[in-house]
């Protein structure tokens, strides 16, 4: 069994991969911002960890000890049309579900590498491959996110470090509930936000998200793109049999 450390462990996604990966024997060393929100998880270790501070990784690293797999979940995401949504909304997104998720790779990589083993599996998402409206400062960030991932599977693959991309689609997870909406009811593109809905399609539990990453960290051989659900597998595979040279949208918008 693996021992295996997961930033963002305190809800939703994060939640259940480490119910999950303990249920399976796994080595869970559970993270978040407040460690007091893991008390009730049956796991091994359960630490601090704020992914957008430095000292605050290299602690949780130090006092991790060995980590074969890191899981790297933590993220949110907003509701904002590009036209208007603030640009420090951007920002704080990109330094946590882009740089924070590269930033705990960096601090758990030397181990690995020196080991010659190791596994990094990001928490993306099928936005990290296509695009919605009203919610691109998160695709855009988890497009980053994927360029990030598959440049360590080249970099690290030589010492024996495995990358995987798990991509759920909608995820029954409170974290869209709980984004910031900055579209109010005289925006222009209300109208386009009032079908997110209907355009994020199938909605899948975390529960079946927890379980596709479990098995990803069980494979000896895992491959770098993991869709997580049948609807994530149908818009993913949609978007790669669409033309390149126009905008895609699975599926259609009517406005």
């Amino acid at each position: 069994m693996s021992s295996v450390l997961i930033t963002g462990a305190s809800k939703g996604i994060g939640r259940a991969i480490a119910l999950e990966l303990s249920r399976r024997g796994h080595r869970v060393i559970a993270t978040a911002r407040d460690p007091q929100t893991l008390a009730d998880l049956p796991v091994d270790q359960r630490l601090r960890l704020d992914v957008t501070d430095q000292d605050s990784v290299d602690r949780a690293i130090r006092d991790a000890g060995e980590v074969d797999v890191l899981v790297s979940n933590a993220g949110e995401t907003v509701r904002a049309p590009l036209e208007t949504v603030p640009l420090d909304e951007v920002d704080r997104l990109f330094r946590l579900n882009t740089l924070g998720a590269l930033r705990v790779a960096q601090a758990v990589l030397p181990a690995m590498r020196e080991r010659g083993s190791g596994h990094l599996v990001f928490v993306s998402s099928i936005q990290g491959r296509l695009v919605l409206p009203i919610i691109g400062p998160y695709a855009a960030s988890k497009w980053a996110l994927e360029a990030i991932a598959e440049t360590l599977a080249i970099e690290t693959g030589h010492f024996g470090v495995k990358v995987s991309v798990v991509q759920p689609g909608a995820v029954s997870s409170g974290g869209g509930e709980r984004a910031k909406v900055f579209v109010d009811d005289n925006d222009p593109y209300a109208p386009l936000y009032a079908q997110l809905p209907a355009l994020r399609g199938e909605v899948v539990t975390p529960e079946e998200v927890a379980a596709t990453v479990a098995t990803t960290i069980e494979q000896p051989a895992p491959p770098l793109r993991v869709p997580a659900g049948a609807p994530a597998e149908k818009a993913l595979r949609a978007r790669k049999e669409a033309p390149e040279n126009e905008p895609f949208l699975f599926p259609d918008i009517d406005w």
